[in-house]
């Protein structure tokens, strides 16, 4: 029998004309949340010359749905490479379907931003708290007040079975990035992660929260995104394109 998944309604942001596509990337969103909570993040990344498309999917879909989804948004002849891009429970969507994905989703890499936990029960927060747990960033905090889409409460729900255990290994590049300060995910468990996986980037936003490519710090992160981007493109092996070299000791502050 055919798996048919709901289709998945996709946000897409494109480089300004003349560019032509570096690669294109998929966003997958967490709890309570949709697609268009990631457009400050699309636009800027598009801007840098990549197609962004984000998924208004939701926790509940398996890696059957969610490799549906993307395959769809896609097309024939998507820019290469191609990247999925998760935050919450979106991030252990994207590394599952990664480890179930064949020929039909030409993956490059994975995104993992502000990864939901796999271990300890729901958490209950009030409207307060979970803006704060969310973000610290002022104007994602009244985007988020004043949007009727996203649905607020939900960052206290329990993960879905179908993401747990973690304990997928995707054989492709993955840059983890996860707030010092986040509230629902340690970072011990985040790092944890990194370290299981083959080939992991593992990057900590200081005084970062829970969504941090919403963050205050979110053009320090996007860029982070970028320079990942332009490595998985230029080398397999992701040697930095520009290092930064100390030339003598900095006096503490």
């Amino acid at each position: 029998m055919t798996h048919v998944a709901p289709a998945a309604t996709a946000h897409s942001w494109r480089p300004p004309a003349p560019i032509a596509p570096r690669g294109t990337i998929v966003v997958l969103p967490g709890r309570g949340e949709h697609g268009l909570v990631y457009e400050r993040f699309g636009r800027r990344i598009s801007a840098d010359g990549y197609v962004v498309h984000a998924l208004d999917t939701t926790p509940e879909q398996d890696s059957a749905d969610i490799l549906l989804a993307v395959t769809g948004v896609l097309g024939a002849a998507p820019a290469a490479p191609v990247v999925l891009v998760g935050s919450d429970t979106g991030a252990l969507q994207v590394l599952n379907a990664a480890a179930r994905a064949g020929d039909e989703v030409p993956l490059a890499g994975l995104v993992l931003a502000g990864t939901a936990p796999t271990s300890g029960g729901e958490t209950a927060l009030d409207w307060d708290a979970e803006l704060a747990a969310r973000t610290s960033c002022p104007t994602h905090r009244q985007t988020l007040a004043e949007d009727a889409e996203f649905e607020r409460g939900r960052l206290a729900d329990a993960i879905p079975a179908h993401l747990l255990p973690t304990e997928v290994t995707p054989v492709v590049p993955v840059l983890l990035l996860h707030g010092a300060a986040d509230p629902l995910t340690p970072l011990e468990e985040a790092r944890a992660l990194a370290r299981r996986l083959p080939y992991a980037d593992f990057g900590v936003v200081r005084d970062g929260v829970h969504d941090v490519l919403n963050d205050a710090s979110h053009r320090t992160t996007a860029a982070a995104v970028v320079q990942w981007l332009e490595r998985l493109r230029a080398d397999d092996d992701l040697r930095p394109i520009l290092t930064l070299e100390p030339l003598e000791p900095r006096e503490q502050h």
